[in-house]
């Protein structure tokens, strides 16, 4: 089973080794056939690194490290 990898944008940096993703899809609404943005918010393990609000970040599926963190920071764009 291959692991889902996701692109986003980091919101927040305040955890202690835990940075928040911004992530947005694109996607053709079935009826109105308009583009549509959704944007979820995923909580990434890091053990290092220096990220800052406001950059792009890879992150990949996890077993689960705590309540809300199923996906670790894997790099930078």
């Amino acid at each position: 089973m291959t692991k889902r990898v996701l692109q986003g944008i980091v919101v927040s940096t305040k955890n202690l080794k835990t940075l928040v993703v911004n992530v947005e899809r694109k996607f053709r609404h079935p009826v109105l056939l308009k583009v549509i943005k959704k944007t979820k918010k995923y909580h990434a393990h890091y053990e290092e690194g220096t990220f800052a609000v406001g950059d792009n970040v890879k992150i990949i599926e996890s077993a689960p490290i705590s309540k809300l963190k199923r996906w670790k920071v894997v790099g930078t764009k």
